[in-house]
């Protein structure tokens, strides 16, 4: 196995994906590049993130007969219930996007202490292959949102998050920082164990 078909249409994290995956022989690849339309979506309705990922990677699996690797991955703030969690893209509304989806966690926030404040990233990554095996990892990453964004790096609610023992948030940090503590580095790590103790 030296390529799998990624389900996101999320270009970062598809990067992230192969930036970590390369370093075991495996690439990724975008479901345009493996002919998917655009136009095939997947209607993310579980109420997990292990049920999203794997929704997601089956669909473009029994799509294209190929093996294919999903990511369902958000933030869990533990003052708000675990919101977003599973709606994290889409926070918001509809048609939010990051910024709307950050002003409304420092809004629902607002006036919280820093130790009330705790939050986890949260990624569960799925592979699953053409004769119905699959493979499932979580990985998170533990930390504190913050009062206010703090660097332009990363994407979704990086800006706000502090991860516990460093002193930059993850839109400070550089990628290759991200890739040893983030919460998708952890699932990938552990995907990896999983492909090896496979043989795959």
């Amino acid at each position: 196995m030296d390529t799998i078909i990624a389900a996101s249409k999320n270009k970062h994290k598809i990067e992230e994906m192969e930036r970590i995956t390369g370093a075991f022989g495996i690439r990724v690849i975008s479901r345009s590049e493996a002919g998917i339309p655009d136009a095939f979506d997947v209607e993310e309705d579980g109420v997990t993130f292990e049920e999203n990922s794997l929704k997601k990677a089956a669909a473009i699996m029994n799509y294209s007969g190929k093996a294919a690797i999903a990511d369902d991955s958000g933030l869990v703030v533990d003052y708000l219930d675990g919101a977003p969690g599973v709606h994290s893209a889409r926070f918001a509304g509809d048609e939010c996007d990051d910024e709307k989806n950050n002003d409304k966690i420092l809004a629902l926030l607002k006036d919280v202490p820093y130790e009330k404040r705790t939050a986890r990233f949260v990624s569960v990554i799925t592979l699953v292959f053409p004769d119905g095996e699959k493979l499932v990892a979580r990985g998170e990453c533990e930390g504190h949102i913050l009062t206010e964004r703090r660097g332009s790096g990363g994407f979704g609610y990086d800006p706000l998050f502090l991860p516990n023992g460093e002193s930059l948030t993850f839109g400070e940090i550089s990628a290759e920082r991200k890739n040893q503590i983030s919460h998708r580095a952890g699932a990938l790590q552990k995907l990896e164990e999983l492909i090896r103790e496979k043989g795959l």
